[in-house]
């Protein structure tokens, strides 16, 4: 019994110890430019590809270029396109012209101009792809799991060696390192279902001590979310979009579809809560997160959408 006690414990450190080096290792930044460029690349890190297509939005409506009215329709007044994701905007709108606001949002979300973004930010490691630390989740999720429903064991082991042997039973060591491993367990499951590393939250922090006080509607939703537009109406509008409807397939982030212009994307926006992508994975924010700041409701990925399958370079892994 207590060579087998000995094992179990020796086991549990060593996996805990491994867990910890390989997602450790995994969350180190690039040794690429790790400053953010533009509001697009901010947006990115705090929100995911939600957040950037509502910055495009914002940007698009605000300077008159687009129009957004209920009941979540878009309409295009000056087709002039600054950068390629208000080029995405417009060629979503030219092919499909009944302009329903969400379709647009997930079809941008979808289309390169956002997907290279989060390609860019992993380049540079202030990312990590999607699926890059899958395993890692995986086994600290399992080792958290097994460490909490063997715990009860460990006590029922420790009363039947207090009263077999004379001296102190063994078994008591299992207690705090079954603990222990549960901690360590789910805590690097957490960590590693975060997309966005130590040195993308630190270059996000930077962007916002510096650009704190541009007051642009597309600075705004990078920095706060679509709750930092002063526009009542846009900010319900854009809520509204990436809302999930009942009744709406979801089917489009798993395939490509004939009326889309684009295959579905390896970064998908993460949940309102952030895991994923966001904050705490993917980012978080209001109208999704994605692959956001560490905080995000991480887990990695759209409001309004599904893991998603891969393919090509903008195929598409998991959201929530």
């Amino acid at each position: 019994m207590t060579v087998l006690v000995v094992l179990v414990c020796l086991a549990i450190g060593l996996s805990s110890t491994l867990l910890i080096v390989k997602v450790s290792a995994a969350q180190q930044g690039g040794a690429g430019d790790a400053r953010i460029h533009d509001a697009y690349e901010a947006a990115f890190i705090a929100g995911g590809p939600g957040r950037v297509v509502d910055a495009a939005l914002a940007a698009l409506h605000t300077d008159g270029r687009i129009v957004i009215g209920g009941p979540g329709i878009a309409g295009v007044l000056r087709p002039v396109a600054q950068d390629p994701v208000e080029r995405a905007v417009f060629d979503v709108l030219a092919a499909a012209p009944h302009g329903a606001l969400h379709t647009l949002r997930r079809e941008v979300m979808r289309s390169p101009a956002v997907q290279e973004i989060g390609d860019g930010l992993a380049a540079r490691g202030l990312m990590l792809p999607p699926g890059r630390n899958t395993g890692a989740a995986a086994w600290g999720m399992a080792q958290g799991v097994i460490c909490m429903l063997a715990v009860p064991f460990s006590f029922v082991l420790t009363f039947a060696e207090l009263f077999a042997s004379d001296g102190p039973p063994v078994a008591t060591l299992l207690f705090p390192v079954l603990l222990t491993g549960c901690v360590v367990g789910f805590l690097m499951a957490n960590r590693a279902g975060r997309r966005v590393t130590p040195a993308g939250r630190n270059a996000l922090h930077a962007y916002r001590s510096g650009h704190g006080q541009i007051h642009g509607p597309a600075a705004l939703v990078a920095l706060h979310g679509v709750r930092g537009l002063p526009d009542r109406d846009l900010r319900g509008q854009l809520n509204a979009a990436a809302m999930p409807q009942r009744g709406r397939n979801q089917a489009p982030y798993h395939h490509s579809t004939p009326d889309s212009p684009y295959i579905a994307p390896v970064w998908c926006a993460g949940s309102s809560s952030g895991s994923g992508c966001g904050s705490s994975g993917c980012g978080s924010g209001s109208g999704g997160s994605g692959c956001g700041s560490g905080s995000s409701s991480g887990s990695s990925c759209g409001s309004s959408s599904s893991s998603c399958g891969s393919s090509s370079s903008s195929s598409c892994s998991s959201s929530s």
